[in-house]
């Protein structure tokens, strides 16, 4: 490990210790080193606005920072277990390029706010991603459901419940998906603050020019104070992981009803191939693995939400137990993303089956129908509720599942989809 930034004289460093302190938090690192770089140009074109570092020395820095974002991107420079963290790392590259100026790029700043500015931008990067990925999956889903209705089983509580179509469940999720789309910019938009120049959570003794680095990294406001800086670290990400949960949540259930559509016993919903592996025992098995998976993805992203409100428990001021939360973020971001981006194909290619989902609509399943028809004649609803009820099994005597639908004239529903309201809250929003 190269000398370490915080290293006093007369302190003996314990190999086992520094192994424990430093962790993986090195690898993690390299996920956000090319922010951690961005920070630094910035924080550099800072200084020399304030007379830290000359107008040369900001030149020379900038040209090296460059290099070292290349370096790291080509494969020439590699950040491991030679650096105990990425920020580090920055700074002994750049004193061994650049001697005394090197040294001085880490004036007016602290680690603490060298990572709460590079995952705040990480988490930008991230947060624009699950939007577009729910933005995708709910212009699929209204494609979709324009297109000439199925009938298919509404159920409730598993049981066969009513009439209802494609059109209706691809515009369920499409709403759902518009609105965890919405939730991902706002989230961005909280999370869209400058902490670069808060140092360890108190400030410094020189007078930053933080609006320029706030600019000059694209931030949309400064975080004014440093002690919130400090407070707001594992605030931010459990909300970034909070809007990516809110979209795995819907994604979980439409998984479960592809899990279920996709059996033998529904048999309304066929997959693409390539969505679908082998048995490793058994020759006549296609196994729905990724829709599984998806399935299975949201309680990654509740987990790492977990871990990081466990380690909030804590006083104001910066807690080393606030290390873990990189990898909390890194892992719930990086694989719920990642589910996400697999849904729009497959909801583009999936095909349903119409004979079987004809052929699980029941006549029961048109009682509703026979009982709102009665109280509209007049007849009280508790009345025609129990007389649907007596007759249900003949309810659906002389009726379609396309009569049922197109009489369904209550907003949203069936014959009134009100598919123009939700495409234009879809063209609302950012590409």
């Amino acid at each position: 490990m190269s000398d370490l930034l915080w290293q006093k004289a007369g302190v003996e460093t314990d190999a086992r210790i520094m192994r424990f302190l430093a962790g993986n938090d090195v690898l993690l690192d390299r996920e956000f080193f090319l922010h951690d770089i961005a920070a630094s140009k910035a924080h550099v074109e800072g200084l020399a606005r304030i007379g830290v570092v000359s107008v040369d020395e900001a030149a020379a820095l900038d040209r090296e920072l460059d290099a070292l974002a290349a370096d790291f991107r080509s494969g020439a420079f590699v950040l491991d277990e030679h650096y105990e963290d990425g920020h580090s790392a920055i700074e002994a590259r750049l004193t061994e390029r650049l001697g005394d100026a090197g040294r001085r790029v880490h004036t007016g700043r602290s680690r603490n706010d060298q990572i709460l500015v590079a995952t705040r931008l990480w988490l930008k990067e991230k947060l624009a991603a699950l939007a577009t990925h729910c933005r995708a999956i709910a212009e699929v889903c209204l494609e979709r459901a324009a297109q000439p209705a199925l009938p298919l089983p509404g159920y409730t509580h598993l049981q066969r419940a009513v009439v209802s179509s494609t059109a209706m469940w691809f515009a369920g999720f499409a709403e759902g998906f518009l609105d965890n789309a919405a939730r991902a910019r706002q989230t961005l938009a909280w999370i869209d603050a400058n902490p670069l120049g808060t140092a360890a959570g108190y400030g410094v003794n020189l007078p930053l020019d933080r609006e320029h680095t706030t600019a000059a990294l694209g931030f949309a406001r400064m975080q004014v104070s440093p002690i919130y800086a400090q407070l707001s670290r594992g605030k931010y990400e459990l909300a970034a992981l909070e809007a990516l949960a809110s979209a795995l949540l819907d994604l979980r259930r439409l998984a479960w009803d592809l899990s279920l559509f996709t059996t033998a016993e529904f048999g309304f919903v066929s997959l693409p191939p390539e969505y679908t592996t082998g048995s490793s025992i058994m020759p006549n098995k296609r196994n729905p693995d990724v829709v599984e998976l998806l399935r299975a993805s949201y309680a990654t992203v509740a987990a790492a939400r977990c871990e990081i409100e466990q380690l909030l428990s804590l006083p104001s001021g910066y807690q080393r137990d606030l290390q873990f939360s990189k990898g909390s973020i890194f892992h719930g971001m990086t694989h719920g993303l990642a589910a996400l981006e697999l849904a729009p194909d497959l909801l583009a290619r999936m095909r349903w089956n119409e004979g079987a989902m004809r052929a699980a609509i029941e006549p029961a399943m048109y009682a509703t129908d026979v009982a709102i028809e009665q109280a509209a004649a007049g007849v009280p609803f508790r009345e025609a509720y129990r007389a649907a009820a007596a007759m249900a099994a003949a309810a659906g005597q002389g009726r379609s599942p396309e009569q049922s639908l197109a009489e369904r004239r209550s907003p949203g529903a069936a014959a009134d989809l009100r598919l123009d309201a939700l495409r234009a809250r879809l063209e609302a929003l950012p590409g």
